[in-house]
């Protein structure tokens, strides 16, 4: 079952949403709150207002008892629209009920102090309650009595809700814009994405070019991991096509001279006959495998245009390696090979290279110096420290190669005027090598022999600089 593709801007909008949701409810608990606390200011204000306007009217009588007129404008005070219910209570010396409702909930006020309020109920009603205690002078003493004033809640009630509503409504409208505005904003922030779609569409699938399409900074790193991808794709398939073209131009003349043998072979009159047209196709499948290799140890370096390897390599290590491998081949040859490490400095030369590639590179020199320079040659591999630069020498003392042939030589499939089965790929397969990791290779005259030419016997020395690592 597939899973349905999400969409940035459903998420967009579900995140704001639910983001928005959360934090308006805690906005209108505290709106409620709020609102809650600031009707009940306002009502008791005008709830001791009335307390104080009653307290006032407060007088002695001839027998020095409590009197009190109420002046009803002050119950008055407190109507309102939503018809609250008002109760009051006027309490003399302790025991003694002046008027009012005798069964109306009081608060603990203080003598002399400010109102003191208080939730209650009264009559099977929420009601809000201010007690208020003050004194009537006798001249003499005092007589102390308490105010009372209650008023159902209904109106404190309704502009809580009403202010609650009305921020609701408002987060309500303020949800709704920031969801238009995301929606648009999000489209609007899109377009080049789409741009970038419309036009990795309409290339050709041979267009491996990197994408130039302006693109917002969030989407840049993406953009250029895909462009990074398509060179090391392109690289890829230029090194397919590189090698699919020479094998199948290197490898034509020996597989028919393979088929020529066979043919031969076939309709040989003599073992003899046979056996020489078997050896000569065999010398042939031979010379097959080692183009093969080239080619491929080619297509190696061509994928590797884009690796830059890291730690760092010990060069006179691999040298001595490569060439001590390389020793019984040449005992058998008659050659004599040698090693040279630098001169006086046994610290490590150290160059940033991939170890089986630059290997590659040596055993080709090394192979190329024994295959033409001939038997009893003297072949040197030898290291040097140049400035900044490690400096890897093959040495041979054989024909050498002519200086006006030798930037030919190091083109692919170009063969020097020497005999032997080469290929015409060991010295280009060398120098990509090189070029990959930020050296060069030169040939040079060997150190024997005069100047004026490659047949003296003056020999020629193969030279990669490679830069140190530091």
């Amino acid at each position: 079952m597939s899973r349905r593709p999400f969409s940035l801007r459903r998420r967009l909008l579900v995140w704001l949403l639910v983001a928005t949701a959360v934090l308006g409810t805690a906005a209108l608990i505290d709106t409620w709150r709020e609102a809650r606390r600031m009707a009940n200011a306002l009502a008791d204000r005008v709830l001791a207002g009335s307390a104080l306007v009653i307290a006032e009217r407060a007088s002695l009588d001839d027998e020095g008892l409590i009197a009190i007129d109420i002046p009803y404008g002050a119950l008055e005070m407190l109507s309102s629209a939503a018809q609250d219910r008002v109760f009051y209570r006027v309490d003399g010396p302790p025991g003694r009920i002046v008027t009012g409702y005798a069964d109306l909930p009081v608060a603990m006020a203080v003598q002399g102090g400010d109102p003191v309020f208080a939730d209650d109920w009264f009559r099977g009603a929420p009601v809000r309650v201010a007690s208020l205690a003050r004194a009537a002078s006798t001249g003499i003493d005092e007589v102390p009595f308490v105010v009372t004033v209650a008023e159902t809640t209904n109106a404190r009630r309704e502009l809580t809700r009403a202010i609650l509503m009305r921020s609701a409504l408002r987060l309500a409208l303020m949800i709704a814009g920031a969801a238009l505005i995301v929606w648009i904003a999000v489209t609007v922030s899109l377009r080049p994405l789409y741009r970038l779609r419309d036009e990795i569409a309409e290339r050709s699938s041979d267009d491996l070019s990197p994408i130039g399409t302006p693109v917002p900074s969030e989407v840049r790193g993406l953009v250029g991991t895909v462009n990074s991808f398509m060179h090391r794709l392109k690289s890829a398939l230029d090194g397919l096509r590189n090698f699919t073209g020479n094998a199948g131009h290197q490898l034509r003349t020996p597989l028919a001279v393979v088929r020529t043998q066979l043919a031969l072979a076939a309709r040989a009159g003599t073992l003899a006959d046979a056996q020489a047209a078997a050896a000569k196709g065999d010398a042939a499948v031979a010379h097959a495998e080692r183009i093969l290799a080239q080619l491929l140890l080619l297509a190696k370096v061509d994928a590797a245009g884009g690796a830059h390897p890291r730690a760092p390599l010990d060069l006179t290590a691999l040298a001595r390696d490569v060439t001590a491998d390389h020793i019984p081949e040449a005992a058998e040859r008659g050659i004599d090979l040698g090693f040279e490490p630098v001169a006086g400095d046994d610290s490590p030369l150290a160059v940033r290279a991939e170890p089986l590639l630059l290997g590659e590179a040596l055993r080709n020199l090394i192979s190329n110096a024994m295959l033409h320079a001939g038997p009893a040659a003297v072949v040197t591999v030898r290291l040097k420290r140049e400035a900044a630069q490690a400096v890897l020498e093959v040495e041979d003392n054989g024909p050498g190669i002519p200086p006006e042939a030798r930037a030919r030589a190091i083109g692919r499939f170009a063969r020097g005027p020497t005999e032997g089965p080469g290929m015409g790929l060991g010295l280009p397969v060398v120098e990509e090598i090189a070029v990959l990791f930020g050296g060069t290779l030169v040939l040079d005259d060997g150190a024997g022999g005069g100047a004026g030419g490659g047949a003296d016997g003056r020999g020629l020395i193969a030279r990669i600089r490679l830069p140190l690592a530091l």
